[in-house]
């Protein structure tokens, strides 16, 4: 068993996705319960997000600081701590709707004595991370990001197509057609969309 925290910026979500309010938050919602469902296998749920998301009864809710991503991150392993969330700790960023149960698995797996596993973005920002001791976070995400965590402490750098490839754009979507979760597909689909169909 492992804790799975998954920061959700569930106000407002997914700005680059040239789409209405409406419809990006219904795709934002459908990202989030793909990864909640490859992240149901691994362990324990932790969902940080504005009060009013809707979470299945599985998943702890904890309000979001609004102080940024490493804030969102920090509320929700302190959380996952005292709530007696087991080891290791993985941060999951919620626009990952192609991540499976194996992928996280995988990280969980990778992840060294006192250190830490990371899958990068294709970037160079941080899509997953997985701690073997929260005490290991630092909240250093930004540009370059996956460098930053991985001179925390011993590091392992997965490659994780699953997990590299997050969702910005409506091109990020139609790329990943083949590979994304069900709920997204559904979400997708209804909207009608030829560029990302």
């Amino acid at each position: 068993m492992a804790t799975v925290v998954v920061p959700f910026r569930g106000t407002d979500p997914k700005q680059r996705l040239a789409l209405g309010d409406e419809a990006r938050r219904a795709l934002a919602e459908a990202m989030l319960a793909d990864v909640l469902a490859a992240a149901r296998p691994v362990g324990r749920l932790v969902v940080v997000a504005p009060p009013a998301t809707r979470l299945p009864v599985d998943v702890a809710g904890v309000p979001d600081p609004h102080r940024g991503q490493g804030a969102a991150v920090h509320a929700g392993l302190e959380a996952a701590i005292a709530a007696g969330g087991p080891a290791p700790y993985l941060v999951v960023n919620a626009d990952l709707p192609c991540a499976t149960s194996r992928d996280l698995l995988a990280l969980a797996g990778a992840v060294p004595d006192h250190g830490l596993a990371l899958v990068a973005a294709a970037d160079g920002t941080t899509n997953a991370l997985a701690f073997s001791d929260a005490g290991v976070f630092e909240p250093v995400y930004g540009p370059g990001s996956a460098g930053r965590f991985a001179a925390l402490g011993p590091a392992t750098l997965l490659d994780a197509p699953n997990l590299i490839d997050d969702v910005d754009t409506l091109d990020d979507l139609a790329r990943l057609a083949g590979r994304l979760g069900e709920h997204t597909r559904r979400v997708l689909d209804s909207l009608d969309l030829p560029s990302a169909a």
